[in-house]
């Protein structure tokens, strides 16, 4: 198996974990729909995901590096912590009298967005694997 299949075999798995994870949540704030003072909650990956690629590849982020002139400066920190997802409360909608601000209709299409994105990470994975095989296969009957 070559490295770069392996590399996005577990970026792709990843990203089906991610995407398992968020099916989770939407579901649970659908269930969550009566639930009084209840607030929908969602999980962002992508960046997660930019950095795990970037990681698998050996190279480094865009982003410029803080130079420290001096020693007596405080060192950077960065605050921003790549290696999770961010849980984050999906605000912005009208909170019901019982303060429940879940909006199934959000909800639903988010639920929808998020199968189609699975399954097209499943394809996307059988096809490449295919691929691969067919270019095995084919390379031994030459032989």
């Amino acid at each position: 198996m070559s490295i770069q299949k392996y590399q996005s075999g577990m970026l792709v798995a990843e990203a089906l974990n991610y995407r398992a994870a968020r099916q989770d949540m939407i579901s649970s704030n659908i269930a969550n729909a009566d639930t009084p003072f209840y607030r929908p909650r969602d999980i962002s990956f992508q960046d997660t995901l930019v950095a795990k690629q970037a990681e698998l590849n050996n190279t480094n982020s865009s982003n410029l590096e803080l130079a420290q002139t001096n020693d007596a400066h405080f060192a950077f920190k960065n605050e921003k912590d790549n290696s999770k997802a961010t849980l984050f409360f999906r605000d912005g909608h009208m909170a019901r009298n019982d303060g429940n601000s879940v909006d199934l209709d959000v909800e639903t299409t988010e639920l929808s967005k998020n199968s189609i994105m699975f399954n097209a990470l499943v394809s996307a994975d059988r096809k490449a694997s295919s691929i691969f095989n067919n270019m095995i296969d084919s390379s031994s009957k030459v032989s």
